[in-house]
């Protein structure tokens, strides 16, 4: 289960479906990839094909990624089997 969000914007669409604070194009491709985050329990649950599911380092070590689309992803980490500090950026 998400528990927290670092992006506001994305907690908005999460709860409301508002596209004010995120990529309106990204809308369909976060919709799926958040569903599957809120049931997921650990960062493997987000393994699915043409995601590329990868553990981040450097001073985001510890959290994981998705590919959302070009260099937006999905940032996580897991505390026991919820997800936390769940984020929308382009970090590249």
């Amino acid at each position: 289960m998400i528990k927290s969000f670092r992006h506001k914007g994305l907690q908005s669409f999460f709860e409301s479906g508002s596209k004010a604070g995120i990529q309106p194009s990204h809308a369909s491709r976060l919709r799926i990839q958040l569903t599957r985050l809120d049931v997921s329990i650990s960062p493997q649950d987000m393994n699915a094909p043409g995601w590329k599911l990868h553990p981040l380092s450097g001073n985001l070590a510890g959290h994981w990624s998705v590919i959302v689309n070009g260099n937006w992803r999905l940032t996580f980490t897991f505390e026991d089997a919820d997800a936390v500090l769940v984020d929308y950026q382009d970090y590249h």
